[in-house]
This record gives C-alpha cells, sequence and structure tokens, in this order.
C-alpha cells in the first residue's frame, strides 16, 4: 500500500514536471508562421541532435533494463518491450545520422533516408507496443533473451539495407519546399491511429496497474500530439517540426519513466517496505520473545537477563518478590480460561499502577509474577511493597458479571542474604510464596527451614499416590442430628489418611495436594461409592433412614462424567438415590451454566444438593434461586463464636431467614457447646461435637443407641438453655 502511494505521488509529480510541452503547443499552433525559423536555421541540427539523442538514450536505457532485469522475472512481455526499444533506439539513432546537415553516413544525408527511418522507427514503436500489451504474459525461457534481441538487431539491419540501398526503393516522405507527402501523413495518421488502440487498450485494462497505465497513457497522448506536429510541416525549420521533436521527446521520456518504475523503482521501494517491515516483524519478535503476550509483562526470559545485569553490582541489597494468585486452580475450574486471561490482564494492570513505575515486573507463569526491587535498605522497605500490592489488589475485580475478590501469597528472597544468584533467589522466593499461603499477612521472608517443608511436601504427594491402593485412606462418619426429632437422621463421610510412617494426616494437609495432583477424583470416587456401600450396610443391618453427605471437590465436579460417575456408583450399592446429599462449596457456583446443567442433571438421579462451608464464598447469592439447591450449611467459623459475637449471631440469623424463605432445610456444622443451641433453635439439622465426634462405621454401628439417646437429650434441654 505504501509503494503504491508514493508511486501514485511520483506520476503526479510527473504530470506536473512535463506539463510545459502542452504550454508550448498553444503558442506553437496560433503563431507558427511567426516563429518559422526563430531558433535560427544554423542550430536546427544542434537542437534536433540534442532531442533526438535523449531520445536515443531512453529507447536504450528500456532495453537495457529489460535485458538486465529479464533473467531475474521472465517475462515474456518485459523481453518484448527491450527488443522493441533496442530497435526503436538503433532506427532513432541511425535516423539522426542521417539527419539534413549532419556529417557523411554510408550515404550523404538526407531527407528521404532520415524520414524514412523516423517513420520506420515510429511505426515499429507503436505497431510492436500494441501488439505487446495485447499479447497474454507468461513465463519464458533464459535463452530467448539473445534470440529476441539478436531479432531486434537483424530487424533493423533489413530496413538499412532498404532505406541505404544504391535504388532509391521507397517514395519520398517529403518534399523541400513544399513539406510532407500524404504518403507521409498517411503513415503518421496510421501510428496516430496504433496510438490510439493503445489507448483505447490501456483505458481497458487500467484497474490492472493504473500507476504504469497512467504513465503509458501520458506517453501516448504527448506521442499522438507529435504525430499530429510531423503532418502539418513544411521543412526542418518549421516550428511544427521542432514541435513535433518535443512532444515525442516527452512521450520517450514518459515511456522511460514507466519501464524504469516497473523494473527498478518499484522493486526497490517494495524492498525497502520489506527491509522496513523485516526490522518491525525483528522489533516484534524480540518484543515477543521477552514478554508475555497476554499482560504484555517481561517474561521470565527477560527476568533472567534482568537478574544477571542486577546482580553484577554485587554491593547493593536487593529483593525478589514471587507472586501467585491464591486458589487460581480453583477458579480456573469454576469460571473457564477466558475468565482467568481477564484477571491476569486486570492483575498486571494493577501491579503497574499501584507500585513505582522503576520496579521491574515479570510474570514467570500462569498466575505467577515476580518484582525485583533494585536497591532496599531493610525489610520495612519490603514490607512497605507487598503492602502497596495488597492495597492495589483490595478492590474486588470485575470479570464481565462476576464480582471477585483477589488475595495474592507473596515470596520474599533477599540479595545476599537469601542467595547469592538468580537460581538461589527465585528458587526461595518461590518457596516463600507457598509458605504465604498459610500466613496471615500473606507475605514471607525466605528461611532455610522452608526447604525443608516443601521436601516434606513433596514426599506426601509421592506418598499420596499409592495411599488409596495401599489401603491407608479411610472414611470417618459424624452424625447430623434432627432438631426438631432428635433423631439421627444422616451422617457426613470424612476422609482420613493414616500414614503408615508420620501418622494420621490432616485432611487439610492432603486434600489440597489431591486436588492439585489431580488424586481427588479417584480419591473422590472411591469415597463416594465407600460411603454409599457403607449406608446401604446399615439400613440392612436395621437403621432403615440414615443417609449419608458426602462432599465434591472442585476437581471432580468438573469432571466431564461426574453425573455417570454418581448413576453408576449408586447403582453398584443398590442405594436409593434420596440416601445420598452431595456437597458442593459456593466457589464453584462461579461458572453458573456449567453449574446449573450439571446439578440439575445430578437431581435428575435423586440425589439432594447441599452447599458446604456457606457464607465463606465470594459468588453471587443469585444461584440459590437458579439451582435446584436442598439444604445450606453454614460454616463452623459463625458457630464457633456465636455466642461471643453479636455479628456472628446476626449473620446466622439472615442466613437461618433466607434459607427458610428459599424454602430450604439448615444444616449448622461445628456445635460444640450447648449454650450455642439457642443461637441456632431454627436450623434443622445439628452436627458436631456436642453429639459426636467423627467415628469409623465400626464404632457408629455398636453405639447408635447411645449416640441417639444423647442426641435426644440434648435436643429437649434446648428450649431449657
Amino acid at each position: 500500500m505504501k509503494v503504491e502511494k508514493q508511486s501514485i505521488q511520483s506520476s503526479v509529480r510527473d504530470g506536473f514536471g512535463l506539463t510545459i510541452p502542452l504550454l508550448l503547443l498553444i503558442p506553437a499552433l496560433l503563431f507558427s508562421n511567426q516563429l518559422y525559423g526563430i531558433l535560427g536555421e544554423n542550430n536546427y541540427v544542434t537542437i534536433h541532435l540534442m532531442l533526438e539523442i535523449f531520445i536515443i538514450i531512453a529507447s536504450f536505457t528500456i532495453a537495457i533494463q529489460a535485458w538486465l532485469i529479464f533473467p531475474y522475472i521472465l517475462s515474456n512481455h518485459r523481453l518484448y518491450i527491450g527488443a522493441l526499444f533496442l530497435s526503436v533506439g538503433l532506427l532513432t539513432l541511425i535516423h539522426t545520422l542521417s539527419y539534413k546537415g549532419m556529417p557523411f553516413f554510408i550515404k550523404d544525408s538526407s531527407a528521404y533516408s532520415a524520414t524514412w527511418f523516423y517513420m520506420i522507427g515510429r511505426l515499429t514503436q507503436t505497431l510492436g507496443l500494441l501488439l505487446i500489451l495485447t499479447s497474454k504474459p507468461k513465463k519464458i525461457n533464459f535463452i530467448q533473451r539473445r534470440i529476441t534481441y539478436s531479432l531486434a538487431w537483424l530487424y533493423t539491419f533489413v530496413w538499412v539495407f532498404l532505406i541505404y540501398s544504391p535504388y532509391e526503393l521507397l517514395p519520398h516522405l517529403l518534399i523541400e519546399g513544399v513539406g510532407t507527402t500524404p504518403l507521409k501523413n498517411g503513415l503518421q495518421y496510421v501510428a496516430i491511429m496504433l496510438q490510439c488502440l493503445i489507448l483505447l487498450s490501456l483505458w481497458r485494462n487500467f484497474h490492472k496497474d493504473r500507476r504504469q497505465n497512467t504513465v503509458i497513457i501520458m506517453a501516448s497522448v504527448y506521442l499522438i500530439i507529435g504525430d499530429v506536429m510531423f503532418t502539418a510541416y513544411q521543412s526542418v525549420y518549421d516550428i511544427k517540426n521542432f514541435m513535433g521533436h518535443f512532444f515525442q521527446l516527452s512521450g520517450f521520456y514518459f515511456l522511460m519513466r514507466t519501464f524504469y518504475s516497473a523494473s527498478v523503482e518499484r522493486p526497490f521501494q517494495s524492498l525497502i517496505e520489506t527491509q522496513k517491515q523485516l526490522e518491525k516483524s525483528e522489533e516484534n519478535l524480540h518484543y515477543m520473545a521477552y514478554h508475555d503476550e497476554l499482560t504484555k509483562l517481561p517474561n521470565s526470559r527477560f527476568l533472567t537477563e534482568k537478574l544477571s545485569k542486577e546482580l553484577s553490582v554485587p554491593k547493593t541489597k536487593k529483593a525478589i518478590l514471587m507472586i501467585e494468585i491464591d486458589r487460581l486452580k480453583s477458579i480456573n475450574e469454576s469460571l473457564g480460561h477466558s475468565f482467568i486471561d481477564l484477571m491476569l490482564q486486570e492483575v498486571a494492570t494493577r501491579l503497574r499502577t499501584s507500585l513505582p513505575p522503576d520496579l521491574f515486573i515479570s510474570q514467570i507463569g500462569r498466575g505467577e509474577f515476580t518484582i525485583v526491587l533494585h536497591s532496599v535498605e531493610d525489610h520495612e522497605d519490603v514490607v512497605q511493597i507487598c503492602k502497596q500490592i495488597q492495597k492495589g489488589m483490595k478492590e474486588p475485580f470485575q470479570l464481565q458479571h462476576f464480582l471477585l475478590n483477589i488475595t495474592l501469597n507473596i515470596g520474599i528472597a533477599v540479595y545476599p542474604k537469601h542467595g547469592t544468584n538468580q537460581e538461589a533467589l527465585l528458587k526461595h522466593a518461590q518457596v516463600a510464596m507457598h509458605e504465604a499461603q498459610k500466613a496471615t499477612e500473606r507475605y514471607v521472608f525466605y528461611h532455610p527451614k522452608m526447604g525443608q517443608q516443601l521436601i516434606e511436601r513433596l514426599v506426601l504427594e509421592q506418598d499420596l499416590h499409592y495411599a488409596l491402593d495401599n489401603g491407608e485412606i479411610y472414611l470417618e462418619y459424624q452424625p447430623q442430628i434432627n432438631l426438631r426429632t432428635g433423631s439421627i437422621d444422616s451422617v457426613e463421610a470424612l476422609v482420613r489418611w493414616q500414614h503408615p510412617e508420620k501418622g494420621l494426616i490432616s485432611p487439610a494437609a492432603f486434600i489440597p495436594i489431591a486436588e492439585e495432583t489431580g488424586l481427588i477424583v479417584p480419591i473422590g470416587e472411591w469415597i463416594l461409592e465407600t460411603a454409599c456401600r457403607q449406608v446401604k450396610q446399615w439400613h440392612n443391618e436395621g437403621i432403615s433412614h440414615i443417609g449419608v453427605a458426602v462432599n465434591l471437590s472442585t476437581g471432580q465436579f468438573f469432571q466431564q462424567n461426574l453425573v455417570g460417575m454418581v448413576e453408576d456408583i449408586l447403582a453398584r450399592t443398590d442405594l436409593p438415590p434420596h440416601y445420598l446429599e452431595l456437597e458442593i462449596t459456593e466457589s464453584m457456583t462461579v461458572d453458573t451454566n456449567h453449574m446449573a446443567d450439571i446439578l440439575h442433571d445430578l437431581k435428575q438421579l435423586g440425589v439432594k444438593i447441599a452447599v458446604d462451608d456457606f457464607g465463606t464464598g465470594y459468588s453471587s447469592m443469585y444461584y440459590l434461586k437458579k439451582f435446584p439447591i436442598d439444604c445450606l450449611k453454614i460454616d463452623r467459623s459463625f458457630v464457633r463464636n456465636v455466642q461471643s459475637d453479636h455479628h456472628d449471631d446476626v449473620l446466622i440469623s439472615m442466613m437461618i431467614s433466607m434459607a427458610k424463605h428459599l424454602e430450604l432445610k439448615v444444616v449448622a456444622e461445628g456445635v460444640e457447646e450447648i449454650g450455642q443451641l439457642s443461637f441456632l433453635a431454627d436450623c434443622d439439622i445439628i452436627q458436631g461435637y456436642l453429639f459426636s465426634r467423627p467415628i469409623d462405621p465400626e464404632e457408629l454401628s455398636a453405639n447408635f443407641d447411645t449416640i441417639q439417646k444423647k442426641a435426644l437429650s440434648i435436643t429437649q434441654l434446648k428450649e431449657v438453655v
């Protein structure tokens, strides 16, 4: 596009620069008699020689350009045009040498030979150009270059032989003192007609190459005007003869410009433009190689080079901040990649805007960022930066129609205390970042003990791969008491891991590992089938009314075959679906479309749906109306302080009231003291250590009646309390 624009601008400049011949045409026509011989009769030979030399140069220039360029393009049009103008140039050269007044060349100069050489050259140029422009362009062999140019030489020598024959084989075209003959004018009109046909051909194909066709049309117009002038002059001293040569020169100049532009100028401009595009592409490639495409932040490669330069100044104390988005995997499973992309972009934007511009911020992984502090005085400087980061993330993220609160975990490694090379600093900052998940402030400085903790976690992860096959995973069940009747209506299945060496491992320690590694899917399927099989066994033992609640993790919920898996387990264990309650968390409800489809499919099976840890999530309450939910479980964090914290009392009352209006069952978990019951009087189900700790199925079977009596007595006391 840029090359085409430059070509058009060049054409406009040529048009303005060569309007002078057209301006000279007016006085030449109006005052031809007065201007006869005005340039001096002795000067006309010199003037004619100068004009013809320029025409010869233009013709040979076109021929040479075509000769040199042909091997690279192998175009029949370009080759034939070169050969054509070689003949035209040779004929014009001989015409110039034989012009009246010129020195001896083969024979004495005369109007006879000069006029015929001009006329043959003119007809050759017009007819040849017409045939070339109307022929079909194609690729030809390299060897045809010599053959075609040789034919051009041969063609010229044939006319030299005919015109310089001892006998005048051709009639005269110019009679001294009288002017041009009818034959001369007729041939000149033939040239005009051929030139008009060229104009017509150019006009019909104008859209194919506007630049080239425009200039050839301008050349044709000047050549036609020149032909008209040559039909009207009486002698070589006539101003019309001079104007004819002048317009002919103008036409040849345009032709030369056309083929120069097509052969040299435009390819050269294209080359320059290509070079610029390559340079720009190299810059873009360099930028892409050193920046993250999504957030536009420097990437890990850029960070490596930056740290190498930073650490080359060893006397300066520096700090590396490694940052991760907390619970990114769960959010990704809930919302999907497109939402995560929006979130990463917003996090990157807030980091840039909330921190000083001289800090180096990079993204080294999906959801992981690194900040290089060039110079720090003490730990407090780093802490202030961490607080600035957290302040920048304080406002909820508006991602389409979701409003999310994002927490960042920040690990800090200080140079040279925590490492003297970039590998050590980045590794230690990453270790600290994982530890920051457990810290209240969510930022932690590296400590050597953390490395050992990370190793222990990796070992635990490895052992978890074999825990299920080795029978180390088992279930305990905690009774759920109907507050109205005091009966044990159901139990919640709780997973446990008895490590052969480390003893009992808390679910809080191994469930996140199972989520990250994908082991939660087979473990979750085993939990569900084991719980259903156990409840069916209790039914067979006479405890026929009891149901079971099983937690679904985020990883399980977003597996493709969840509904089919639940249906198969119910069929294998022969457990009626209404005895199974599946517990989901609020974080899963963000992706409403996916959640609605899955929950409705599960409800079609006949199972119940409960929302666990209600009140601790970050999603909209809209799902309570949209989803087929049967039960809300109030999180133990509200129940724990309900007697001492008025706010928790109010929040629980609001939750219960809302659930009742939506006709949902309410379960309060974590009930440990009888005094808490008065605040939970409107709940349907109570679960906690007040009634029973989680116990293994054999113990529950053996002590079912005892636990039932205890629950009945406690629920009867609630009114007194």
